[in-house]
């Protein structure tokens, strides 16, 4: 290995440099703050945890995401964190134990094996809230809403387009026929392709109600405007719960749609189809195949930690929401001058005491003021000391 290799760095990790982290911190901070307003308390999940407890319930779905790693003192194999939400839910059921709705958010870093997309991250510096014991279309609404704020502070609310699904609507389905764990799961990879050729296939080779049958073929292709639900319902006449489903939809498309928000229904969504319950939604931004933001209902999830609750959230990384800011650094003050004169310390004191960044000019070392971005200067004067134009 020569000298320049050593110093790569694996595929999908990677270094941020002052100029893309400021404006990821700066955004962190807004966000934060924004979630507080909205009544939303900071948590902070472990980084790794005993693999069984990682992985528990809905999170198995992460198994292939999560390394693993032995833990040194008790020989048990522990998983570095691919995705929090997990490990929200079990704070909330088990450490927590509220009656009224918690609602929690965290930011940090997440570790994946692999990337989402090609030349993706796998270091996504992960942003969401949770909110837990409400099973209503207000907290969907609640947290769709904290979503598009948040996209707001990104300065791209004005772009988005807000995909919005229900695997209700396929589970559904799914229950009006008798198909084995194998069938269920390759059907379910089927629409996720949206293999066309491959479902026709896979139905014509099966003896499945006339019914099921036509809405498993069509239910993938049901997508686009407000229409979309009228077409549902015909289609799915037959079938209760989905048309319980499809009245979700619709009341969150009326409200996101008088908002001036632009959706997208998505009827054969199924992103998460074993994490989630209910309504999916994702923020995508033109031209970009991945969402900015995405979430959804996921009841159930904390009975696995003896307490299972409705819940809903949404989840962001924070690197790509401010990938497309730039913040430049705050002009600075260049003290020409050394920490041993107590009255040079002293007048550096006062001015970071009064908000100003202070870059000391350090003896013997290239004190360039446009590389340390500063454009004043502190300087001894005949009047004392003084803080000068460059």
């Amino acid at each position: 290995m020569n000298q320049e290799e050593q110093w790569l760095l694996p595929d999908g990790v990677e270094e941020v440099l002052p100029g893309r982290a400021r404006a990821i911190e700066q955004l962190r901070r807004q966000a934060l703050d924004l979630f507080q307003r909205w009544g939303y308390e900071l948590v902070f999940p472990p980084l790794i945890e005993f693999l069984e407890s990682l992985l528990n319930g809905a999170g198995r779905d992460l198994e292939r995401e999560t390394f693993k790693i032995t833990d040194q003192l008790t020989g048990r194999l522990m998983g570095v964190r691919a995705d929090m939400t997990p490990q929200v839910a079990r704070m909330d059921a088990h450490s927590l134990r509220r009656n009224a709705p918690s609602r929690l958010c965290y930011c940090s870093t997440a570790m994946r094996t692999r990337p989402a997309q090609a030349g993706g991250t796998r270091l996504p510096y992960q942003l969401g809230v949770e909110l837990f014991g409400h099973a209503g279309a207000d907290s969907d609404l609640e947290v769709i809403s904290v979503m598009l704020d948040t996209l707001a502070l990104a300065g791209v609310e004005q772009q988005v387009v807000l995909d919005l699904g229900h695997v209700g609507l396929f589970r559904a389905l799914l229950d009006s026929v008798s198909l084995n764990e194998a069938d269920q799961n390759a059907l379910e990879a089927i629409y996720v392709r949206k293999a066309k050729v491959e479902l026709d296939a896979f139905l014509a080779e099966r003896d499945l109600p006339a019914a099921s049958a036509r809405a498993l073929a069509q239910l993938p292709w049901l997508a686009g405007g407000a229409a979309v639900l009228a077409d549902a319902r015909t289609l799915l006449a037959d079938f209760p719960d989905a048309l319980v489903a499809l009245d979700e939809l619709q009341l969150l498309q009326d409200v996101l749609q008088a908002r001036g928000i632009q959706v997208h229904l998505d009827l054969g969504e199924l992103r998460g189809y074993h994490y989630h319950t209910g309504c999916v939604f994702a923020a995508y931004l033109p031209g970009e195949s991945e969402p900015v933001a995405k979430g959804g209902r996921y009841d159930h999830i904390g009975e696995v930690f003896g307490r299972a609750r409705p819940a809903t959230g949404f989840s962001a990384d924070l690197k790509m929401l401010a990938a497309r800011q730039q913040v430049a650094a705050t002009p600075g003050i260049l003290a020409r001058g050394s920490l041993q004169d107590s009255e040079f310390a002293g007048q550096v004191a006062s001015l970071r005491q009064a908000g100003e960044r202070v870059v000391l000019a350090l003896p013997g070392a290239d004190n360039d003021a446009a590389e340390l971005d500063c454009d004043r200067q502190l300087v001894a004067t005949a009047d004392g000391w003084s803080v000068t134009a460059l």
